[in-house]
């Protein structure tokens, strides 16, 4: 398993229509072969803060969805951006 997961900057003033503009990109993630969880959210204390929260079966699955990244728009409105991989050996529910 694969867990992609951080946070992007963008202007708060732009916050909004950066996360509508990602509104196809969730949905396309969640259709696809291999995604299990795909979240792109305004954070709660942070009005320029967007956080990313993606959960893959595979490394595989990840770049057969990734393609070529963030739209040219995506990437003008993104500031700064801390985002990683991890890959994950065991889980455990916690419910």
């Amino acid at each position: 398993m694969v867990i992609v997961a951080g946070h992007l900057v963008v202007d708060p003033q732009h916050r909004e229509s950066y996360l509508a503009d990602c509104v196809d990109v969730v949905e396309q993630a969640r259709s696809v072969p291999g995604c299990l969880d795909f979240s792109i959210a305004a954070d709660l204390l942070d009005d320029g803060r967007v956080n990313i929260y993606e959960r893959w079966e595979s490394q595989a699955a990840v770049e057969s969805f990734r393609g070529s990244g963030p739209s040219e728009e995506q990437r003008t409105a993104i500031l700064a951006a801390t985002v990683c991989e991890y890959d994950v050996a065991d889980v455990r529910a916690l419910t």
